[in-house]
């Protein structure tokens, strides 16, 4: 009896019979032989069906199969460089667990994206789909191992809160039992800042929803992100802490995800010259170099999608912009002691036009302060009870920041929109699949 093997483990079993379990994708025949386009959730390889060397019934269920049939095909591993996997099966047996009643949806002409999108089920099949979200689990896995490597703690922050950590204009809100009104979290960083105080350096990782009726190629409703927290880490730290990050998880990919990157059209080069330390400009200097290339820019404006991309095309990898206006961040940064009119926060922009990719800051540590702020952004002082309680017993310095993980994904993968960086996509227009 064969033995069951992954595709992505084909190589170590070259001159073997082995047992592929998987789908038949795509199929080509003339009349004595057959082309089986096999994948199994690993990898992808060709299988040969020869009538001359193969039972009759064999080739006749070959013969049968449609794009999707489930199949367990066993046959003999060989090498072979003509082929676009590198190996092909010579197959002797095909046993059948569905061939599909009617044609399968997604064929080899084009479709547009709505219907993609719609099929979303059905294209997560396709050969680019699967190297994306192979890409995706790399950048996953090593944002987690960094993040041990740093001997940080992982802390898995509500989706049901009570207290806005950005916008009440932008959270979704439901019923909360006979207790009102609670929000999906926008954020778990309050809820990191509290675990700091027993932890001293912790993270997360987890979906996360805003409700912003955005429709640009960046935005998702629900998206996943990684936070983190650390205590007597100044802005300037944090900022060094992530340039460590982001150059591990570029690293990774290269390392163990290149075959994916290339099956997709990555171009490698760019990411190659994704090493610490990155280049920091302050805000007042990212205005003065806007302006400088036309843009209808001045003190105080925010910087959008436009003028990221406007600043990204001066760099040749992610750039940092440090230093906003306070009026246009969120109540919880910590003012500049040498001009309050500035917070101690940075936004990482992604080269390629992908826009940022990281926001954090230096938080507000004095508990007299945080209430003005909350004050000031007209905020209920009584649902943040606990989180000024933070700054009443033992109150430290400690900083932040939040990663988008699609938008890290869509950046490294170089991807037109951001609803290919996650498995199913939620935006303003879409919640189905």
């Amino acid at each position: 009896m064969s033995q069951w093997v992954y595709l992505e483990d084909i190589s170590e079993h070259v001159g073997e019979d082995v047992e592929i379990r998987g789908w038949m994708f795509n199929k080509r025949s003339s009349g004595k032989i057959h082309f089986l386009q096999l994948r199994d959730g690993t990898g992808f390889i060709q299988a040969i069906v020869e009538k001359s060397s193969t039972d009759e019934e064999v080739f006749k269920t070959a013969d049968s199969l449609r794009m999707e049939s489930s199949v367990v095909v066993e046959g003999r591993v060989r090498e072979d460089k003509r082929s676009p996997y590198g190996y092909e099966l010579d197959v002797k047996n095909i046993e059948v667990i569905q061939i599909p009643s009617e044609d399968y949806p997604i064929s080899k002409k084009e479709h547009g994206i709505d219907f993609l999108m719609t099929n979303r089920h059905l294209w997560l099949r396709s050969k680019r789909q699967f190297h994306i979200l192979r890409i995706r689990d790399e950048v996953i896995r090593a944002t987690r191992e960094f993040y041990h490597s740093k001997k940080f703690v992982l802390v898995d922050t509500p989706i049901f809160t009570g207290a806005i950590g950005e916008s009440a204009g932008e959270t979704f809100s439901v019923k909360y039992f006979d207790l009102g009104k609670a929000y999906l979290a926008q954020t778990g960083q309050l809820y990191l800042e509290a675990a700091i105080m027993a932890l001293g350096k912790v993270f997360n990782l987890g979906p996360t929803f805003r409700a912003e009726k955005s429709k640009t190629r960046r935005h998702l409703t629900e998206f996943w992100m990684n936070e983190a927290e650390m205590a007597y880490y100044t802005s300037d730290d944090n900022m060094t802490f992530q340039e460590e990050l982001i150059s591990y998880i570029v690293k990774r990919v290269l390392e163990k995800a290149s075959e994916h990157l290339e099956a997709i059209g990555r171009d490698v080069k760019p990411l190659e010259k994704v090493k610490a330390p990155f280049p920091r400009i302050s805000y007042d200097e990212a205005v003065k170099l806007l302006q400088k290339k036309g843009f209808d820019m001045k003190w105080g404006d925010d910087i959008g999608g436009d003028e990221e991309t406007g600043i990204s095309v001066e760099f040749d990898r992610p750039v940092m912009v440090y230093n906003y206006p306070g009026n246009i961040k969120a109540f919880y940064m910590q003012p500049d002691p040498n001009n309050p009119k500035v917070v101690l926060c940075n936004d990482m922009i992604a080269p390629e036009g992908y826009g940022e990719i990281i926001g954090a800051s230096q938080r507000i540590h004095d508990p007299d302060l945080l209430i003005e702020k909350i004050k000031e952004f007209n905020l209920p002082v009584e649902s943040y009870d606990w989180y000024v309680d933070l700054r009443r017993y033992g109150t430290v310095p400690h900083s932040g920041f939040g990663m988008g993980i699609e938008r890290l994904v869509a950046w490294i993968c170089k991807l037109d929109h951001i609803r290919e960086a996650i498995p199913f996509a939620r935006t303003i227009y879409r919640i189905h699949p």
